[in-house]
């Protein structure tokens, strides 16, 4: 079975696939958000303290549980807790990320789909003629664009075809042959913005709002906010890591590899900031939680910079890129499921599963703006499917992935054998030095603790992270 699964054919593989699936709209707007909400460099230091302690040690053990167990989510938990305090019943946290896959990519995939759109209004020019007269971009993408059905539709399976079609053909022929590729273009894209942000008069000002730490602004509420951030941007709690995981090398090191996942991935939300307070500063821009800002709003901005035609286009590549990744990653999640436990080829369980993925997100798809095709027919009422996408987005953000990464940190840190721990940690890294003891304490005490203070803002004090 573990030869039939594949491998990646080194760390680099593994560390350019698990990275893109972190790296995705979240990192690209998301992160630039609520940092910029919670006064920019102090915020970022907590951010990037609470990688360190609660991201960083989530992300290995799921590594540790994959490669130990060599099985999908499901198959892992069943294979390593079955002798151990819960039974058989650890099999169920496997399911649950298998579900928040399932979910996620099922809305995830038509969000991406808007980029497939962007960049093709780019590639026609039409993009920048509409990006002219911001009333006609925003009335373009509401009332036309997501008001059509077909549209939604049709752009979602497409992007669902990429991604089975990455996946299809295995491990290191599919998964890692488009990491190694997009990977590449897609950190070439960002300091290509980058460097041109330069030359926007906002530049300086977004130099020091970001890296000049002013912790008098910072208020208590932003240490929540930076953890729950540094926990959601590694994409944990979803089996995604776990899976990938499994198809690890021996003489791969864990810690090493989930070091330089982190690093890139932050360093991805960093260089994000700077293009984008880059732009905030110069034209003075009002930015919202949406995530349409970067389909409305934002485009208006960047077609008045020089070369802008160039630029706009650039940077919907850029977001198609890093959404690909990140889906591509969520459907092995599913797949494996099928391979490993169902006993379906690999071929056969990513086309089925994708499928029925892509038909399921068809109701995202409808929900955005085309209520009455639903009405149409009969599935759902007017008002029930206004908060379909959302209520998808909700579920698996604020329930389905802090739980899920709340008890893998209490599987490894508490049920899991020991020995098994501190061997899959010194395989093909040597003496663990102070590493070892970081990872077990902070499982189970303060990534426990964390994700906990996670949960508890979002039951009592009404905190939603989507």
């Amino acid at each position: 079975m573990q030869q039939e699964r594949g491998q990646w054919s080194g760390r680099l593989g593994f560390i350019l696939a698990a990275a893109g699936s972190a790296i995705g709209l979240g990192n690209l707007w998301k992160f630039p958000y609520v940092t910029h909400q919670n006064e920019g460099g102090a915020f970022v230091l907590i951010y990037i303290a609470a990688v360190v302690l609660v991201g960083f040690p989530i992300m290995a053990a799921e590594v540790i549980v994959g490669r130990r167990a060599r099985r999908s989510p499901v198959g892992a938990f069943l294979k390593l807790g079955t002798d151990r305090p819960g039974g058989r019943l650890w099999a169920g946290l496997g399911f649950l990320g298998v579900t928040a896959g399932f979910i996620i990519l099922s809305y995830y995939s038509v969000v991406a789909g808007w980029t497939l759109h962007y960049v093709l209004m780019s590639i026609q020019g039409e993009l920048a003629v509409l990006a002219r007269d911001a009333t006609a971009l925003q009335d373009h993408f509401l009332n036309e664009f997501l008001a059509s059905g077909p549209k939604q539709i049709g752009y979602h399976l497409v992007f669902m075809a990429a991604t089975v079609s990455a996946v299809f053909f295995g491990v290191k022929k599919g998964i890692e042959r488009v990491a190694k590729v997009l990977m590449p273009l897609l950190f070439a894209i960002i300091l290509f913005l980058v460097i041109y942000s330069t030359t926007t008069s906002g530049f300086g000002d977004a130099m020091r709002f970001l890296f000049r730490p002013n912790f008098g602004d910072l208020e208590a509420s932003s240490i929540l906010e930076a953890v729950g951030q540094a926990f959601f941007s590694l994409s944990l709690g979803m089996g995604a890591m776990l899976t990938y995981g499994s198809y690890m090398q021996r003489k791969s090191s864990i810690p090493r590899s989930v070091t330089e996942i982190c690093i890139l991935d932050s360093m991805m939300g960093i260089l994000a900031c700077v293009i984008m307070f880059s732009i905030i500063f110069t034209f003075d821009l009002e930015i919202t939680q949406s995530a349409t800002i970067l389909f409305t709003t934002l485009p208006t901005v960047l077609v008045q910079l020089p070369l802008g035609s160039i630029v706009l286009g650039l940077f919907f590549v850029l977001v198609a890129f890093a959404a690909l990744t990140s889906t591509v990653s969520l459907m092995e999640v599913v797949s494996s499921y099928a391979i490993d436990e169902l006993g379906w080829n690999r071929r056969f369980a990513t086309v089925a599963m994708g499928v029925v993925i892509g038909a399921f997100g068809i109701l995202s798809a409808l929900s955005l703006g085309a209520s009455e095709t639903l009405s149409r027919l009969n599935l759902f009422g007017k008002d029930s499917t206004v908060g379909l996408f959302s209520s998808f987005d909700y579920l698996a953000a604020n329930w389905l992935l802090p739980v899920g990464g709340l008890l893998v940190a209490i599987f490894v840190g508490w049920i899991m054998a020991a020995r098994d721990i501190e061997d899959e940690l010194a395989e093909g890294h040597g003496r663990l030095g102070w590493i070892g003891p970081l990872i077990r304490q902070s499982l189970r005490y303060v990534a426990p603790l964390a994700v906990g203070a996670i949960l508890f803002s979002i039951i009592f004090l009404g905190a939603e992270y989507q």
